[in-house]
């Protein structure tokens, strides 16, 4: 009789364990599709932003439309991507921002641009959204690392098996000119 309850008390542990591996997979896995959710916002904010600034560095600005046009297609692919995976959206993303780096380095040629009050508040609210973007693609990344370490080491590797819990993809640049370090000059 001593042992049916043992063993009766091994498979109520059992399935104890594999309810909080499952439940803490399940918090894990949507901690990702939060962090990505937050990505999502921060980029809406940006796409909002850009027509603004292209709009003010028309005026200024009518023979650097290789540059506007530039921004333009990248901020338009981007938004038609929305719902891609991590690796692709990141490259989108990535020459997005090269195409708003040039804009804002061409900007520089412009004193009368620069000093303009919309020009300079929508610059400060751009890099504002490209800091938060940077935090939130670190939060996402984190979060992939916490989930992807869940599904992956033992024994929580056995319930995200047998439950359907796969790896997320993390957030890479993969434009080239981003990984580069800037180049400031004073000159």
């Amino acid at each position: 009789m001593t042992a049916v309850w043992i063993v009766i008390g091994i498979i109520v542990i059992i399935i104890i364990a594999f309810v909080a591996i499952y439940n803490s997979l399940v918090r894990l896995r949507n901690q990702v599709k939060n962090a990505w959710a937050q990505i999502d916002v921060q980029l809406k904010r940006r796409y909002d932003l850009i027509p603004n600034l292209i709009e003010t560095v028309k005026g200024y600005m009518k023979h650097e439309r290789e540059t506007l046009e530039a921004v333009t297609k990248a901020r338009n692919l981007a938004q038609q991507l929305s719902s891609a995976g991590a690796g692709e959206r990141g490259k989108v993303e990535g020459e997005l921002s090269s195409a708003l780096n040039r804009l804002l380095a061409v900007a520089e040629r412009y004193p009368d641009l620069k000093a303009s009050q919309n020009f300079l508040a929508l610059q400060e609210e751009l890099t504002s959204t490209e800091n938060k973007i940077s935090f939130s693609r670190q939060f996402y990344n984190d979060s992939v690392l916490h989930y992807n370490n869940k599904t992956q080491m033992f024994p929580s590797n056995i319930v995200a098996g047998m439950a359907g819990f796969r790896a997320s993809e993390f957030f890479e640049v993969t434009v080239a000119a981003e990984k580069e370090a800037p180049k400031v000059s004073f000159t």
